[in-house]
């Protein structure tokens, strides 16, 4: 089960308990970009991707993971006292970029995107150099023999509406490359009712 921005019938359930946590997360200075509950034998595994302009630290994982955790315990009767693992994650590299504040937070990266929609179509790879109102801009380069010097990028404003998800491309002699993994943490939500030998070593 999953809830994310732009999903379509979000599972009541999951819609429930976004209904809790995105506040909380907001509340704290982030977006929450994903919601997955996941069944896990006797558990459910309650995922969240947070985000913010300034980038996700350990930290903030932990903070975020701190307040979630107290809104869900708050709320255990309306889940049924069932037992939980809530883990916190950043988006990774290869979460599509869908939304303008993706696109910004990406600046400087170079991504690649379909821009234009049926047979009209195209893929292109640029470099993310502004965000506005109006669209993308990336410099694109252009076309070369093999061998031959490089061109100069080329800026393209793409606007919002032929836009459309972009995925960031590694680029392994970049600094980005050594930031590539999301910063994680798992903080585990244990029910007395449930027996030890499922204990985490998380519960609370």
């Amino acid at each position: 089960m999953s809830a994310s921005r732009g999903a379509s019938r979000p599972d009541p359930a999951v819609a429930r308990l976004a209904g809790w946590i995105e506040p909380v997360v907001g509340a704290a200075g982030y977006d929450l970009e994903e919601l997955v509950v996941t069944p896990a034998g006797r558990r459910s595994v309650v995922r969240l991707v947070v985000d913010r302009d300034t980038g996700v630290t350990l930290d903030d994982i932990a903070e975020v993971s701190r307040a979630v955790s107290a809104v869900l315990d708050d709320n255990d009767g309306d889940l049924g006292r069932a037992p939980y693992v809530l883990e916190v994650t950043s988006p990774g590299v290869d979460r599509p970029l869908t939304e303008p504040r993706h696109w910004r937070r990406n600046t400087g990266r170079l991504v690649s995107v379909a821009v234009g929609n049926g047979t009209t179509g195209e893929q292109v790879t640029g470099r993310v150099t502004a965000v506005d109102d109006e669209g993308v801009t990336l410099a694109v380069e252009g076309a070369g023999r093999p061998g031959a010097k490089k061109r100069p990028a080329t800026p393209r404003l793409i606007p919002w509406g032929a836009l459309g998800a972009g995925r960031v491309q590694i680029e392994f002699g970049r600094h980005e490359a050594a930031t590539a993994d999301p910063t994680t943490d798992d903080h585990g939500h244990h029910d007395g009712a449930d027996d030890g030998a499922d204990d985490d070593g998380g519960g609370q």
